[in-house]
């Protein structure tokens, strides 16, 4: 099984990344000897939009024929995707919704005629299927009964990925994490953890033919690859 595990805060102690390290590790003990595909938006942002993209992406007659290398990145950001059976996000909130690093990450990999089809009923995904697993940072409280700030993050994310057809989703809010001294961060990430349902992954994996089994034994073996933008031979 390949995981594709993406974090975008730009602290590399940050309660995103903890978490979502901390989703990748329990879907290793779902899935022993899986591989993990690892692309850090924080510590390597993509490039924002640049002009040979947006020409490319301008009208159906230019995405028919490109400019010359306008969608390398694109297609080999998708072409990750697509080889990953799971998915896991850990995220920041920043200002209300998500890092501008994993925004450029998803203006490369929403692309009409590649990954969704743009109907009169709205966006028709193109891609199978896979189970993303989201896990989120917020300094402050945006849902439950602290909630004090409006939530665009989960409703975007959420739409960004069904819109190419990456429906089976699961989002982990850890909240108040600007109240957390370093003694209480692991316990308010434990308790964020424990709604992780990992059911999904044994259907998908059955679905696939392979084995549901989980490992009871210590951490088990996994290839992990580091991939980033300047190193594209990766991909």
């Amino acid at each position: 099984m390949n995981i594709l595990h993406i974090d975008s805060s730009p602290r590399q102690e940050s309660h995103s990344r903890q978490l979502s390290a901390a989703i990748a590790e329990s879907l290793l003990e779902v899935a022993p000897g899986a591989s993990i595909i690892r692309r850090d938006l924080g510590a390597d942002p993509l490039p924002q939009t640049e002009a040979l993209y947006a020409a490319a992406l301008a009208s159906p007659a230019t995405l028919a024929a490109p400019p010359i290398g306008s969608l390398d990145l694109s297609e080999a950001l998708i072409r990750e995707v697509e080889a990953a059976d799971v998915i896991v996000i850990g995220t920041p909130m920043h200002n209300l919704t998500i890092p501008s690093v994993l925004k450029a990450w998803i203006d490369q990999i929403l692309r009409v005629g590649r990954t969704m089809k743009s109907t009169p009923s709205g966006k028709v995904g193109m891609l199978r299927d896979r189970p993303v697993f989201v896990g989120v940072a917020s300094g402050g409280f945006f849902a439950g009964e602290r909630a004090n700030q409006p939530d665009f993050l989960t409703p975007y994310l959420s739409l960004a990925l069904s819109s190419i057809g990456l429906r089976t989703q699961q989002f982990l809010p850890l909240q108040g994490t600007a109240f957390l001294d370093r003694s209480q961060a692991p316990l308010a990430r434990d308790k964020a953890l424990a709604a992780l349902d990992l059911t999904v992954m044994r259907e998908f994996r059955a679905a696939a033919g392979r084995p549901p089994a989980l490992s009871s034994a210590g951490r088990p073996h996994c290839d992990v690859t580091l991939l980033s933008r300047a190193s594209p031979g990766a991909f």
